[in-house]
């Protein structure tokens, strides 16, 4: 049984008011910029936001926007200013929001987070958060030309821990045509505050704005260049455009092909599939396949790959919460699968296994569970284990999308390239963007000698995520 507790709020949360420039109409160009750091659930305010919110806004006045500014918004002071931005935006317009604060990602969608959200279960994501996706949707509604989106909220957040189905950092977007989106770090993945007055990622972006002759992309790219290498790769910002004219952040500059070599030189680094699974879906998907035993060849025993060593695991604040949390009460099982996903996402996947076996066995139903021990299994090669959970999972929850994404990367590495493909479909009729399904059906296909049809799953895959042939090459599969 899982209880749920009220939320006490005990930090009187002091509220800015929203900030209006002041200058004249500067044209057709409008933000609204956010900066929340004062979260009564958080440890301690975060240092980064309000600093990021004032220095961005600060650039884009020079850059001819008429801005707006919000620090510290409760829901209802959000919903304001968003309302505030939509009735600004005419025929045309160039509409930007920043956010820097919590993100929180629910049902394959990125919340921004006003700082009296009070979250204990997914559901009240979406009720108290603000989906980027409709925020978007809605600018372009008023018939904005240029639509821009800069979210620095890849942060871990104290809401996550409440609740067992959840996918860690942020989505990709469902964004219309016209749209330039950028997270300070890959999909799906966190980072912490550098615990300085400002994050990285401003402070690269900061000074690509500030670059004369780019066009906005190409910003955006060098921007992403330069948190990576500063960074050592451990932070790798995510973009994505639909940007059908040239626009650039200074006005009047023109335009120049992108050309920048570091960009095209820059390796990119692994980024690990850390998403647990999202809440059950309903939508109608085939019958899981019937369960297949994979032997191995007579000759040659299962071979299981090692997991690499996780870096300063004992340092991570998460992990000693957990374990904490686990030394007082060893069958605390949401504790168990949380650390399993930790571990998991830190390549640590032998330790990760094994709290999945306790989380397990202290609920045999759990298909969150299953499915994560399912993926773990697969990426360092114990295919048999991998299947019989994936089948359990698919059985308790035959509409599981991770699952069946789990199983086909099982069935593609153990060469059953049909049922593989099968399992792809499946997981791609309930969610078309699933990167990994797409990518894997791409290769289950080009073996499977459909070598066209292949080639453009594979290069739609890399559209959304340019990381996940990297990430499919470090669980075996080339």
């Amino acid at each position: 049984m899982r209880f749920f507790f009220a939320l006490l709020v005990t930090l009187i949360v002091s509220v800015a008011p929203i900030v209006p420039s002041g200058a004249a109409d500067r044209g057709d160009r409008i933000a609204l910029v956010i900066g929340n750091s004062k979260y009564p659930d958080a440890d301690a305010p975060l240092k980064e936001p309000i600093n990021d919110a004032r220095d961005v806004a600060d650039e884009l006045k020079r850059d001819g926007f008429n801005v707006e500014v919000g620090e510290n918004l409760t829901g209802d002071a959000m919903r304001r200013a968003f309302d505030r931005l939509y009735g600004r935006i005419k025929p045309g317009s160039v509409a930007l929001i920043f956010f820097s604060g919590f993100g929180v990602q629910s049902n394959r969608q990125s919340f921004m987070i006003p700082v009296d959200a009070q979250i204990w279960t997914e559901a009240d994501v979406r009720r108290d958060g603000f989906s980027l996706e409709a925020v978007l949707g809605e600018i372009n509604s008023r018939g904005a030309g240029v639509k821009i989106a800069l979210i620095d909220a890849s942060r871990r957040n104290p809401f996550e821990r409440r609740f067992r189905s959840f996918s860690a950092g942020l989505a990709p977007v469902i964004a219309p045509n016209g749209t330039l989106v950028m997270y300070s770090a890959a999909l799906s993945s966190v980072i912490s505050d550098n615990g300085n007055d400002h994050s990285l990622f401003v402070q690269e972006l900061l000074k690509e704005i500030r670059v004369p002759d780019l066009m906005a992309e190409e910003t955006l790219n060098r921007t992403r260049v330069g948190v990576t290498r500063a960074s050592r790769q451990e932070q790798v910002p995510w973009i994505s455009s639909s940007l059908a004219e040239d626009f650039s952040f200074i006005p009047g500059t023109g335009a120049r092909p992108s050309t920048s070599p570091a960009i095209a030189a820059l390796p990119q680094p692994a980024v690990p599939d850390a998403s647990p699974p999202p809440l059950p879906r309903q939508d109608p998907v085939p019958a899981p396949l019937p369960k297949v035993e994979i032997p191995p060849p007579a000759d040659q025993p299962v071979q299981k790959k090692e997991s690499s060593p996780a870096v300063a695991l004992g340092d991570d604040p998460t992990i000693k919460s957990l374990t904490e949390k686990l030394q007082a009460n060893p069958d605390d099982q949401n504790a168990l699968y949380r650390r399993g996903q930790v571990y998991a996402s830190k390549g640590a996947y032998d330790l990760a296994i094994k709290d999945f076996d306790g989380s397990i066995r202290l609920n045999p139903k759990d298909v969150e569970a299953l499915n994560n021990r399912c993926w773990a299994r697969t990426v360092i090669g114990d295919l048999q284990a991998a299947l019989r959970d994936c089948n359990e999972a698919l059985r308790l929850r035959p509409n599981f999308v991770d699952a069946l994404d789990s199983r086909g990367l099982v069935n593609l590495k153990s060469g059953l390239i049909k049922n593989a493909i099968i399992d792809f479909d499946a997981a791609l009729k309930i969610n078309p963007r699933l990167t990994s399904s797409l990518y894997g059906r791409g290769l289950a296909k080009k073996r499977n000698g459909a070598g066209a049809e292949g080639d453009l799953d594979i290069a739609n895959a890399k559209a959304m995520d340019p990381n996940i042939a990297k990430e499919y090459a470090d669980y075996g599969v080339n």
